[in-house]
Order: structure tokens, then C-alpha cells, then sequence
């Protein structure tokens, strides 16, 4: 079943990439990437993980295309691609927009509600006063 205006090239995408980012090494290894290339040995360091482990979480990240490895000499540094993670931030952004559209459509729906019922919207100070007078009230 194809969805209109789905583009599975780009689901499946940022499934790789949410897979990638959801191990916590494997975000530390992106964070620690962000400052500057590493080798598989510099990212192995701060870890109580050897350095194959290490190696198998790099591939996941580049599976995902979150990094990518060049050759330097014998070294073979990796650095970290930004393109997947901007993809995952519009992604979430534009849900992000439309709840903010849907709770300001609420707002205005309960500000209409009060006015037909002749109910005044309360401030929050007057909301705080309030509620501190119930439990005065309720205390004593």
C-alpha cells in the first residue's frame, strides 16, 4: 500500500538514523565526532568497550550515514555528516509545527467557549491567589 505524498526512501532513512542515534555510545560517539575527526582508537578511549566494539558501532552510524571514514596514510579517520540529522530535525520540526497549530487552535476554541458562557479568562496570578486560598480554606 503506497501512501500519497510518502516518500519511503526517506522513511526508511531516518529509520536508520533514529536506529543509529537510540544506543547512548553511539550518540556519545557523534557528540565527541562533532568537536573534530577521530580515529577508531581515539573514540575507543573514553569507552570501557574495545576497540572492534567500537568498530561495530561506526558501522551502524555509517549505515545510517552519520559518519563517513576517509583515508589518511595508515590513519583512517571518521567525521560526522550532518545531512541525516538535519533530515531527522525537519522531521520532528514540522510535527512539532503542527501541534503547536493544534493547541493553538484549542487555545482559541476554550477562549470562544468562556465567552459564550460569559466565563472571563482567568490570569494566572489570579489562578495561583486562588488555589492558595482553597488550601488555606481546606487547612484550617
Amino acid at each position: 500500500m503506497e501512501l500519497p505524498g510518502y516518500d519511503l526512501a526517506a522513511a526508511q532513512r531516518l529509520d536508520a538514523t533514529f536506529a543509529a542515534l537510540a544506543d547512548p555510545t553511539r550518540r556519545a560517539i557523534l557528540a565527541r565526532l562533532v568537536q573534530g575527526e577521530a580515529s577508531v582508537t581515539e573514540l575507543a578511549a573514553p569507552f570501557a568497550i574495545s576497540q572492534p566494539a567500537v568498530s561495530k558501532h561506526l558501522k551502524v552510524l555509517e549505515r545510517a550515514g552519520l559518519v563517513a571514514r576517509s583515508r589518511d596514510a595508515q590513519r583512517r579517520p571518521v567525521r560526522v555528516e550532518a545531512k541525516p540529522l538535519e533530515e531527522a530535525s525537519a522531521w520532528i520540526d514540522g510535527y512539532r509545527r503542527a501541534l503547536e497549530a493544534n493547541f493553538a487552535r484549542l487555545d482559541t476554541l476554550l477562549e470562544s467557549l468562556k465567552t459564550e458562557r460569559g466565563l472571563a479568562p482567568r490570569s494566572p496570578s489570579r489562578r495561583r491567589a486562588t488555589g492558595r486560598a482553597r488550601r488555606t480554606r481546606k487547612d484550617a
